[in-house]
């Protein structure tokens, strides 16, 4: 590990987030970003010592914002913000979020804001270099005033309380402070609601969006060539002719990539000259409609880079003479973006299963109905479209935007909220759903090549295709499907197509680049 990210310095990405999550990359506090964090500091200790009032240093929390705190109880009341805060419910989240979460935490405080402690940072600092992360419920953030209960959790270490999973174990803090000599930290005034006030809860999980949105748009431009060969789909759709007029960077992108990957496909140069006019739309308008994604992915993303390098918690200390109450907490902004990206993920998913159910069809040249020369005693591919056609009308149920709901809080205090913790929790479990879609896409599309021999693909789609079967054998008579069903997921979520086309584009030199190909990078 060579590379060091500078917390409160550097521009922090989505892909320099989860780098630093994996352990690929050390994220430091340099030196003048210690000073800058220790100058606030001071600003609020001064705020404490001259006792005007200001939010969450000396007065209550929420509704309790009247209520003056002396100089005596302004710590005490740091450490009870957490614990009373801590009332999470539901399963943990996945301890990758839950560790990405530090990572935009730290990040945010180090802009020198926040009245944070650097040695309350170096705690936070020690969890993510030594894998010690907390256990956060998945329950309970209505996303606006801050992620305020799963940030608790996340925190609760840190003063001695909560669990972590250490060593591949689940063990309460206590235990973690016996094993590493750990002391709980002392949390000065404004820190504990510096820890909890914010969205890094939201904006974790619209990191694991972004990436894994990404991969299913990938793949899903791979097998839907894949499928156009097997079906004996046209190319003309994916002409930059017709995308020049309409030019969305998304359909562009899309059409370019998908007209490389059929290029040099006998089997595309086969029916050069058939009499099909025009495919159904589920092929015809793939460009279209990855492409509309894609533009959602890229809106999510400009937006997500703002705030993984913005200070969203409240109060803000901006200097000696000037501290902010204000709203930069709210959700709103990742919450809209993730039901977007949300409805994005589910089309892709809708698209897909369509074309599996134009491969069942049998109305393709050459291509039997199900996908099975001996059908009757066999039901061939049929009941994998069963399978497409409930997870994605499960996605359809998920769509419905968590941000349209607003139920008021703290006793109307705070009366408008985001809801963007459960649009992000929810557009994962669609994304989860298409994967899943997109596995038997694949598995459809190979049985259907099959069909097409013996001509050959383009270079990269005929890699993928004996790369498959080197996985999941022909199928030319009914067996557990469930199986090569795994099996396809397992190809999906690990990447195994995309480093294909990766190494056979790169080793053929068949770019599969397009004017937008940084655009639509996770860096």
């Amino acid at each position: 590990m060579s590379q060091h990210f500078s917390y409160g310095e550097d521009y922090l990405t989505a892909g320099m987030a989860i780098k630093i999550a994996q352990g690929e990359i050390k994220g430091i506090i340099s030196e003048a970003t210690r000073n800058k964090i220790q100058k606030n500091r001071q600003v609020v200790d001064n705020i404490v010592e001259k006792g005007q009032p200001v939010y969450g240093i000396n007065t209550g929390f929420g509704p309790l914002c009247t209520t003056k705190i002396t100089k005596e109880e302004t710590k005490i009341l740091q450490s009870n913000i957490l614990q009373s805060h801590s009332v999470g419910v539901g399963e943990p989240i996945d301890r990758q979020i839950a560790k990405l979460m530090m990572i935009l935490k730290i990040q945010s405080l180090a802009k020198g804001h926040s009245g944070i402690a650097v040695k309350t940072i170096e705690r936070i600092l020690w969890h993510i270099e030594n894998d010690a992360i907390p256990i956060v419920p998945c329950q309970g953030s209505v996303g606006a005033s801050g992620d305020l209960a799963p940030l608790s959790h996340l925190f609760l270490p840190l003063i001695g309380l909560g669990k972590v999973i250490y060593q591949q174990k689940t063990i309460t803090t206590k235990e973690l402070f016996k094993h590493t000599g750990l002391t709980p930290v002392d949390l000065g005034p404004k820190e504990g609601l510096a820890l909890i006030n914010g969205t890094q809860f939201i904006a974790a999980h619209a990191v694991q969006v972004l990436s894994k949105l990404h991969n299913c748009l990938s793949h899903a431009d791979i097998i839907g060539a894949m499928m156009i060969e097997g079906l004996q789909g046209s190319v003309k759709p994916f002409y930059k002719e017709l995308h020049q007029l309409r030019p969305f960077k998304g359909n562009i992108h899309t059409a370019t990539r998908v007209k490389s990957l059929l290029k040099g496909s006998e089997i595309m140069e086969d029916h050069i000259d058939c009499d099909r006019v025009q495919d159904p739309y589920s092929l015809r308008c793939i460009p279209q409609v990855h492409g509309a994604s894609r533009n959602a992915w890229l809106h999510l993303k400009e937006l997500l880079e703002i705030e993984l390098n913005s200070v969203t918690d409240n109060p803000i200390i901006i200097d000696e003479n000037l501290t902010i109450s204000g709203g930069s907490f709210h959700g709103q902004p990742l919450a809209m973006a993730l039901d977007y990206a949300c409805l994005a993920a589910s089309e892709i998913g809708n698209i897909s299963d369509r074309r599996i159910y134009l491969a069942l069809e049998g109305n393709s040249p050459g291509v039997p109905k199900l996908l099975m020369e001996d059908t009757g005693i066999n039901s061939g591919y049929m009941i994998l479209q069963y399978t497409t056609a409930a997870l994605a009308s499960e996605n359809k149920g998920l769509c419905f935007p968590s941000s349209a709901d607003s139920i008021p809080t703290s006793l109307g205090q705070e009366d408008h909220v985001s809801m963007g913790s459960i649009g992000g929790r929810k557009a994962l479990r669609v994304l989860e759903n298409v994967e899943k879609i997109l596995a038997i896409e694949l598995l459809t599309a190979t049985q259907a090549f099959e069909f097409r021999k013996p001509l050959k693909s383009g270079k990269i789609l005929d890699e993928i295709h004996k790369y498959v079967r080197t996985v999941v054998p022909f199928a030319d008579k009914d067996r557990v499907f469930a199986d090569d069903i795994e099996k396809g997921i397992e190809m999906i979520k690990d990447n195994t197509i995309i480093h294909i086309t990766d190494k056979i584009s790169k080793r053929e030199k068949l770019s599969l680049e397009t004017q937008y190909s940084n655009e639509f990078e996770v860096y």
